[in-house]
């Protein structure tokens, strides 16, 4: 089984290790090269639009992402920052949840694969919606994934494009209902997606029924809809 969940945009620039990337042997090395050799050809004056950010801040990011293989490391769960990551909060778990975590989520990172908690990866920058990333991965992302009896899928949309779903998949979102209208949950989406992920590892979950058990913050599982909803 695996469960699908989105990096952060907020990340730690602390670095854990003194591993460097290229000493980690990472398995998507391959693909990680034929990223860095499209950044390389990229105009400087389309920086801008590549990190969406200012031009120093673009050129910044840039030269970031262009040395990551000798740049030093973190584990992947302590790198990502975001409300998912804050809410999952994985330095409450004991031993067997942990290996849980390590063993069962999988991060779909636009630059790094998919990831691992425990694996060694550098700071960078990168979002999935550029340089046909999702087109990119789909054949990594979907050879792997395919293997699984079960793949929760929590992500946003754009990374969902990033493989291609099979019978092996559930693709769960997180909605309020307002009146008559289903509307994405927003930020506190995120909140409670990080809950859920916790409640997935702590309680070591495997069964698809024991999966849509979940109920927090007023948030249940709609059978109807595929999705937690929270009626406001």
């Amino acid at each position: 089984m695996k469960i699908l969940i989105p990096p952060s945009e907020g990340k730690s620039t602390a670095n854990q290790h003194s591993t460097t990337f290229r000493e980690t042997n990472s398995s998507f090395a391959e693909p990680i090269s034929k990223i860095l050799d499209s950044l390389k050809e990229i105009a400087p004056s389309r920086l801008t639009k590549i990190y969406g950010t200012s031009t120093e801040k673009s050129l910044a990011l840039h030269e970031l992402n262009l040395n990551i293989f000798d740049n030093h490391c973190s584990e992947a769960i302590t790198r990502y920052t975001g409300t998912v990551y804050k809410n999952l909060d994985p330095a409450s778990f004991e031993r067997d949840s942990k290996d849980y975590l390590n063993q069962n989520v999988r991060i779909t990172s636009a630059l790094m694969g998919l990831v691992a908690p425990d694996t060694l990866i550098p700071n960078y920058k990168l979002k999935m919606n550029v340089l046909n990333l999702t087109e990119f991965w789909n054949p990594y992302f979907s050879g792997i994934l395919s293997q699984e009896d079960l793949v929760i899928d929590l992500l946003p949309q754009i990374h969902r494009k990033a493989y291609t779903k099979t019978d092996n998949t559930i693709v769960i979102n997180f909605n309020v209902k307002k009146g008559e209208k289903i509307v994405p949950a927003g930020h506190f989406g995120k909140v409670i997606k990080g809950k859920f992920v916790k409640f997935l590892v702590e309680n070591r979950i495997t069964d698809v029924s024991d999966v849509i058990s979940f109920e927090e913050d007023d948030f249940t599982w709609d059978n109807t809809n595929n999705a937690f909803i929270k009626i406001d």
